[in-house]
Parts: structure tokens; sequence; C-alpha cells
């Protein structure tokens, strides 16, 4: 059993298509994959269909941008496995939707402003499934550069960080709010990467309101962080996720990676 339990798409800020995802999984021989687009379920039911035409097991997934307003940082939350109907989801992501679609735009025009020869046409071009202008779109009609090169990170890096003319954020979801909604629609709360965004003090607050999860195994994790997910998991009794992190060219990982269910535990939605 190989798995892969977070890869982006079209519908958010991933490079490829359900049906790109669904052929590389195919070829790399995994059994189950789950794609947790941002702040949407969109995707679900077309790749439902396509795990079909596959023979691929597809877990329903999302990843809702949360924040921890105790500590002021962010919390992404996955969901895994919800239901067809998901109100609750729904109704905290179609305002962080349209926030970043606005927010997005108004970074479009700080960089039209700068001087920068960009036009709206060419990066809504980018924008296909989903509908949502992000800033790998923005950044995919800036440059042909590969997102590890140091033309991009450049660019990137002067664009949205730092005194960067488009820098800043929307504000994000309750973490408290994102785990419930996702319980709510009959879903499995997850922690995602706490390594990557050092949230690991509020996992033992989440638990509570019904965080089921927290992700070990991911790209940016170091040794000592999968050895601290790994305590906390086991004193809360959380099962453990993995998964790759895939955005495509949008992103550092270049392929999508497999997981043997050795290497995570006790995940309840996969059989």
């Amino acid at each position: 059993m190989k798995l892969d339990l977070h890869l982006h798409s079209t519908f958010s800020d991933g490079a490829d298509t359900l049906e790109v995802l669904f052929e590389m999984a195919k070829k790399k021989g995994l059994t189950h994959i789950s794609i947790v687009d941002h702040d949407t379920t969109r995707h679900v039911q077309p790749a439902k269909l396509l795990a079909e035409e596959y023979d691929i097991r597809f877990i329903p997934g999302i990843e809702i941008s949360a924040y921890d307003f105790k500590r002021n940082r962010k919390v992404h939350i996955l969901g895994y496995d919800f239901r067809d109907e998901t109100p609750h989801i729904d109704a905290i992501c179609t305002q962080l939707l349209d926030r970043r679609h606005q927010h997005s735009l108004w970074q479009l025009e700080k960089i039209q402003q700068a001087g920068l020869n960009l036009q709206l046409e060419s990066a809504m071009s980018y924008v296909t499934d989903g509908g949502i202008l992000y800033k790998q779109h923005i950044m995919n009609a800036l440059t042909d550069a590969p997102f590890n090169s140091v033309v991009y990170q450049t660019l990137y890096r002067n664009l949205f960080k730092g005194d960067g003319v488009a820098k800043g954020d929307i504000t994000y979801v309750d973490a408290f709010k994102a785990v419930e909604a996702i319980r709510a629609d009959g879903g499995y709360a997850v922690l995602a990467h706490p390594g990557q965004l050092d949230s690991f003090d509020i996992a033992e607050e989440l638990v509570p309101v019904g965080l089921g999860g927290i992700e070990k195994i991911h790209p940016d994790h170091t040794l000592g962080q999968v050895n601290r997910i790994v305590n906390i998991a086991n004193t809360y009794e959380l099962f453990t996720t993995g998964g790759s992190d895939y955005h495509g060219r949008y992103g550092a990982v270049s392929v999508t990676d497999e997981y043997s269910l050795q290497n995570v535990k006790n995940i309840p939605f996969i059989k």
C-alpha cells in the first residue's frame, strides 16, 4: 500500500490538473491519494470519477488556511473523508476564497504600479479550474524560470516578502473553527505540516474540538520535528499522515513521492 495524502491541483495553487495528478500517481504505483486543494471542495467530485478510471483509492480532502490568533501564526488544517455535502466547510471557505482573490488582484495592481509588465489577462490565463487568482499565477505570468531557480526566488522575495510592493496576506480562519467545520461535515481534521509553520503548540488545544491527526511526513520536516510529531501523536492519541505537498512547477517538490503505510500510523480512513 503506497499513498500520498497531500497533493494540490489547478483547483487552487497547483500547476497540474487532476488528470495529470492521477496519471502520475498511477505510474508511481500509488494506491491511495488525497488532493487537498486550498479552501475548496470543488475538486472532489471530478477526482472521484478519475479515481474509478485509474483504479486508485481517492480520499476527499481540503487544506484550510487557518490561524492561531493566540500566538499570531498560521496553522493549516487538513480535512479528510468528509461527506459529499459540506455546508460547514463551505461557510468558512467561501469568504476565504473571496478574500484571496481580491487580495491577489490588489497585489497584481501594486506590481503594475511598480512598473513591471504584467497584464491581468495574462495572470488570469493560468487560473483554470479554481477560478481564484494566487501569487503562483502572477509569478507564472512574470517569469518562466523554475521555482527553485535564483531568478524565481529573488523575484518572489522582492515582490511578496519584506519590503516588497505586493507584500501582505489575507485574514485567515480561526483554527478552532476550521477543525469544528471539518468535523461537522463528517471529516477528520489533521494539523498540517507543523514543522513548516511551527504550529506544534496549538495541537493540544485543538484536540478537545475534534483534531484527530497530525501530518508526520512532509518534505520540510526535519528528523527532530518528526520525532516531536510522533510524541504529540502518542500523547494525544492522534493518527499520523504523510504527503509530498506537491504543487507541480509552483512548488519545490518536482515529483509526487510515495509513502508506505508503515511510515504513518492508524489512519482511520485508509482501508
